[in-house]
């Protein structure tokens, strides 16, 4: 079954190439868990990129200028953190053997910001293509707007390996599908091609024709037949790079857990270590020492280190283009150094609109979409769209053009119908840097984004999502727009900003704060039908939405019950407020447009927000009630939704389902009785 090494190798090359498969075998081997099939089989052209193709510097990995590398697989983490050891990177060969282990540099799957090296958190197969094709985007956008003719300082590729896996997840097609359409000729993905899953053979489930479909996408399909090929290999990656009018795919005809006699090809080397003895039958039958345990042969380690002085070159190189460019272009080189750090320039937020109830009332998605305009005036990193909802969403940058393949330098994205991968992208394009992303939909598609979001939560990434149309007030539409178990859905996600503002003066007061998060990604949940605007004619003020609660109608005294609401729900408890001071009932009002913003704060704020000794409290919003006993209390009241919605008009429905100011008085004087 071992076809052996290609003639056309050198005995160099595979020795370099059977380090990465020793290692990864036995780091997966001592930690007793992992994926050693793919490293094995994956070893070659991972030797080849990195060490001739792949323009790094491991001794400063966050060049701006360095190509990016992907590994969108992230089951096979043990082939990347052998070549960020092998090629110099921060990681030591100790840090190899504690793979997977508590606390270890080499977690699991690569995770962003705990490993030097890692692009990006990778594991639910197809993120990180998504999160290649906004790195691949983030690239072309910068170059369009900075470079210059003889002075190109942005100008690298990122570069991806994926296997079956991500082929079939639904949000690499849709990534795939809008990197072809954007003609993204800096984007090299290397397709695993080695025709085994979990479960067996991939012809069980997968029996497409992947390079046809690529096609159809506007790729550049190249075929290499032999995965351990390194001069093939490497003709395919410089064919890719002289590519220059779409993305290329390299379809990569591999064998996993490569030359292990009694696992190669099969399913049994996806998932687990290969044993003890099969570890030891490999070594034999790659010529390597059988009762050695990571072996790092000292010519492999010359070798890869070499990367370490090709890097400093490189990124010395590339610090002359950029004294240059910045002696030429002083204005431009300002902006382009604001927009990699992403720092705020004072005055970033001057232009934001000031809204007063003689504005009338606006539905928070309008307010949003003045707000977002008045600060892209100011801040031109932000960039971003919709997923074919720019009018309803209104995210569309009116001083901007499309970000299309003959105008890389637009601000306006558009997704198309492709949620999912509006998610993975995003969080690609801040992960490049140099861009402030947002992207839009309605709340109910934010299921189709949620394991794009549980990332960008995960690695702190401050992405912002404008979701609008967000509750049972979409109305004629019906059950299946109109969401009401999606903010419980949303909250659950640990490190996720959710802001759901009562009016335009709270929406503009959560786009002030979500431009100014830094480690947060932030979910604006916004209305489709008007409401009043209500600070200025109320006492309190909307600044107290950075606290995520805050009083926004009070009695003289102790209050005799407490309302507490979000979004298009708080307007209607301060009528139910004001009709109950006229019975001779005092109520407090508090608007709660954040849970996690609230829970941040000290419990000497919360205790004066929420009164601990005013037992009385009614919450209510157009959602499920789960999470909010916490505020009410034992004996208090949620006016919340227990199922589906209905199609009817908006009014008609949020009154059928209770959400009146009329049935908040009545609730809060049944509440008061008992």
């Amino acid at each position: 079954m071992n076809e052996g090494l290609s003639q056309n190798r050198s005995t160099t090359d595979e020795l370099c190439v059977n380090t990465i498969r020793t290692l990864s075998m036995d780091a997966i081997q001592k930690a007793g868990s992992g994926h050693p099939g793919a490293p094995m089989g994956l070893a070659s052209v991972a030797y080849v990129l990195w060490t001739r193709i792949l323009k790094h510097n491991p001794k400063n990995p966050d060049w701006l200028d360095r190509d990016r590398f992907v590994l969108s697989g992230g089951h096979a983490s043990m082939l990347l953190y052998s070549l960020l050891y092998l090629s110099g990177y921060d990681l030591s060969l100790d840090d190899i053997k504690n793979f997977r282990q508590l606390e270890s540099k080499t977690p699991g799957h690569p995770e962003f910001g705990h490993t030097p090296g890692v692009e990006t958190t990778t594991g639910p197969l197809g993120q990180g293509f998504a999160n290649a094709v906004g790195m691949a985007m983030a690239e072309r956008h910068l170059a369009a707007n900075f470079n210059r003719p003889g002075h190109e300082i942005v100008n690298h590729c990122t570069y991806m390996f994926c296997g079956d896996g991500d082929m079939m997840e639904g949000i690499a097609s849709e990534a795939a599908s809008l990197a072809g359409h954007l003609g993204l000729a800096n984007l090299i993905c290397i397709y695993d091609d080695n025709k085994i899953s979990i479960e067996g053979k991939t012809d069980i489930a997968f029996t497409e024709d992947v390079a046809l479909r690529f096609k159809a996408y506007n790729w550049h399909v190249i075929k290499v037949d032999d995965g351990n090929d390194v001069n093939a290999i490497f003709n395919a990656l410089e064919a890719a790079k002289n590519e220059f009018a779409r993305p290329s795919l390299i379809v990569l005809r591999t064998h996993i857990a490569f030359g292990s006699p009694n696992k190669q090809d099969t399913s049994d080397a996806h998932g687990a270590p290969l044993g003890e003895e099969e570890v030891r039958l490999t070594k034999r039958n790659l010529g390597w020492p059988e009762d050695t345990s990571f072996c790092v042969p000292e010519q492999a380690l010359e070798i890869f280190r070499k990367c370490v002085d090709m890097g400093r070159k490189a990124e010395s190189m590339w610090h002359e283009k950029f004294r240059a460019y910045a002696d030429k272009y002083p204005d431009l080189v300002k902006k382009f150094i604001d927009a990699a750090s992403g720092s705020l320039k004072e005055g970033w937020d001057d232009d934001i609109p000031e809204f007063s109830a003689s504005n009338g009332p606006v539905a928070t998605r309008a307010a949003s979409g003045k707000v977002l305009n008045a600060i892209a005036g100011k801040l031109h990193t932000l960039v971003g769209g919709s997923a074919d909802l720019a009018p309803s969403n209104k995210t569309y940058i009116e001083s901007s053009h499309e970000f299309q393949k003959d105008k890389y330098d637009g601000r306006n994205i558009r997704f198309g119908v492709r949620e999912h991968a509006m998610g993975g992208i995003m969080s690609g394009m801040i992960l490049h840097k140099g861009i402030r992303p947002y992207g839009g939909t309605f709340l109910v598609f934010a299921d189709y984004m949620r394991p794009s979001i549980r990332l960008a939560g995960l690695m702190k990434l401050p992405v912002i999502y404008v979701f609008t149309h967000d509750s049972i007030a979409v109305g004629e539409d019906g059950p299946t727009h109109q969401p009401v178990e999606h903010l419980a859905g949303l909250r659950a996600i640990p490190n996720l900003i959710v802001i759901r503002p009562a009016d335009a003066v709270e929406t503009a007061e959560a786009w002030r704060l979500a431009i100014k998060t830094t480690e947060s990604p932030i979910a604006l949940i916004l209305s489709r039908q008007k409401l009043p605007v209500l600070n200025g004619s109320i006492c309190g003020s909307a600044e107290g939405l950075a606290n995520g609660a805050y009083i926004i109608s009070d009695s003289k005294g102790v209050p005799d019950i407490i309302f507490i609401a979000t979004g298009s729900e708080v307007h209607i408890a301060l009528t139910a407020a004001k009709s109950l001071a006229e019975k001779g009932v005092s109520a407090r009002l508090v608007s709660m447009p954040s849970w996690e913003l609230f829970e941040k704060t000290s419990q000497e704020y919360k205790d004066k927000i929420l009164l601990p000794n005013v037992t009385a409290r009614i919450a209510i919003e157009a959602g499920i009630p789960m999470g909010w006993e916490r505020y009410v209390g034992e004996g208090g009241v949620i006016i919340g939704m227990t199922g589906f919605g209905i199609s009817a008009p908006g009014g008609t429905v949020m009154e059928k389902f209770g959400f009146t100011s009329e049935n908040i008085v009545q609730k809060a004087m049944a509440a008061l009785k008992r």
